[in-house]
């Protein structure tokens, strides 16, 4: 792994998940580089956007959706849990490894859940290092 390695995270999430504030403090981490990505509803992460944040340098993707069964467009979290899971298995057989890509469930407004998720990735990312497709 590289000595100086500054995990690169792209974080999508539902706009229904954080107010501006709650954003901010998630993105002024300082153990890693995060750009983040507000969609109307998770369910509008496509597999092809996944696969372009790693493209563009992230060594890690999250995406943060509603707990189940509580999502205000019915089946938007479920369909973004079909499409991580797909592009996971697609990660592990190019050789990327799943675990730079991750799903979690969160209520609104939950910082301490989602600052968890991002640092399971973190730790992840420690073991796997850089993206090597970059």
């Amino acid at each position: 792994m590289t000595e100086n390695f500054k995990p690169k995270i792209t974080l999508f999430h539902c706009i229904n998940a954080f107010d501006e504030a709650a954003e901010l403090s998630l993105t002024d981490m300082d153990n890693c580089e995060m750009q983040t990505v507000k969609m109307a509803c998770s369910s509008m992460v496509k597999d092809v956007f996944l696969l372009k944040a790693f493209e563009a340098g992230a060594d890690g993707v999250v995406v943060l959706v509603c707990p189940e069964s509580q999502c205000r467009y019915v089946e938007g979290n479920i369909r973004a849990k079909k499409r991580v899971a797909w592009v996971q298995n697609l990660l592990d057989e190019i050789g990327l490894d799943r675990r730079r890509l991750a799903l979690g469930n969160m209520a609104a407004g939950d910082k301490a859940a989602a600052a968890q998720i991002i640092n399971d990735v973190l730790k992840n990312l420690a073991e796997l290092g850089p993206n090597p497709a970059v």
